[in-house]
């Protein structure tokens, strides 16, 4: 059966997390507008960094739970990238849609904000107080996917 719109994209999104380097979670992000692919991105070191699959996770050494300390990480988390490759190749992704397989936290919710992306359809709930009150703010619509 042909996919509708969100299905296709978050299979894209649910691709993209493959290529994540991430040891705890990994998760990938689709930016599209009308329909159209602007911009991908999954979670990872910077770039010419070493990545957390070879040298280890510091947050998980010093048993940082989920959701706390993000500035101790080494990589950038899937939204980052998605919107900072749109930037690098001059793509508005103003009224754009994210699909993402993970809820953003706080730090990409103020990112999708002030990117001016209108729409964020999510696969699983990440818990984060501050991103539902900054999305919410913004009055960008949160759809929770399901394949049922």
């Amino acid at each position: 059966m042909r996919p509708d719109w969100d299905e296709y994209f978050m299979e894209m999104a649910r691709v993209a997390s493959k290529r994540s380097t991430c040891l705890r979670r990994q998760v990938g992000a689709i930016l599209v507008k009308d329909n159209r692919l602007l911009a991908t991105g999954y979670n990872g070191a910077p770039k010419g960094a070493a990545h957390c699959e070879i040298v280890g996770c510091l947050r998980k050494q010093l048993k940082i739970p989920s959701g706390e300390r993000h500035e101790l990480c080494r990589g950038l988390h899937a939204e980052q990238n998605a919107i900072i490759q749109a930037a690098i190749y001059g793509v508005s992704i103003s009224g754009a849609t994210l699909y993402c397989n993970t809820k953003p936290c706080g730090i990409c919710a103020k990112m999708i904000v002030n990117a001016e992306i209108a729409r964020i359809v999510y696969a699983e709930e990440y818990t984060d107080q501050m991103a539902e009150e900054f999305l919410r703010s913004a009055d960008i619509r949160l759809v929770k996917f399901s394949t049922e």
